[in-house]
């Protein structure tokens, strides 16, 4: 038996929680092959797929307008750095992939920032990093919201903010932009 001295240390792992909602998740059972508040774990070569297809995606949606494979997830490391990154692929020809306000395409990937939001028709999933020391493996966590993501981290909307931060009945009813003199207001 080993000794406490001798015991091997272990490594913290990297792990990716992400918080998800849909409108209708309470009714369809969107969610349902996913388990949430679990951590998984995964050897950093795997690429990590979400769709609708269950033999080639790890997390399903139960839902027909999610693509058999909508995006995948692929752990990597930085050159001179010593901890796993993330980089996203919309593997979708249908939907776009919204990454915060960055728009992905078919086939275009782009490195996952710490803290982000993931997008595509009325999904919603905050995607947050916590570091760790193994290069090894990482693991995931979901966690459902019971309300929209979006209201709650005060990610930009559609809808411009006037420069005075409020809104009065003149940006509101106006339907397209008029020239004035700056003499006039």
């Amino acid at each position: 038996m080993l000794s406490f001295e001798d015991a091997d240390t272990e490594e913290t792992v990297t792990c990716l929680q992400m918080t998800v909602y849909h409108p209708s998740q309470q009714q369809s059972g969107i969610f349902k092959s996913i388990r949430f508040c679990n951590k998984e774990k995964f050897p950093s070569i795997e690429v990590v797929r979400f769709g609708r297809n269950s033999n080639v995606c790890r997390y399903t949606f139960q839902d027909k307008q999610v693509s058999r494979v909508q995006f995948a997830l692929q752990p990597f490391k930085q050159f001179n750095s010593s901890v796993l990154s993330f980089e996203i692929k919309n593997m979708s020809k249908k939907t776009s992939l919204m990454v915060d306000n960055q728009e992905l395409g078919y086939l275009n990937k782009m490195d996952l920032p710490y803290k982000c939001m993931l997008r595509f028709g009325e999904y919603q999933l905050l995607l947050e990093k916590e570091d760790g020391e193994s290069v090894e493996s990482f693991e995931t966590q979901f966690i459902l919201s019971p309300r929209p993501l979006l209201q709650e981290n005060n990610c930009p909307t559609q809808s411009p903010i006037p420069e005075d931060g409020g809104y009065s009945s003149y940006f509101t009813h106006r339907t397209s932009p008029t020239e004035m003199d700056e003499n006039e207001v």
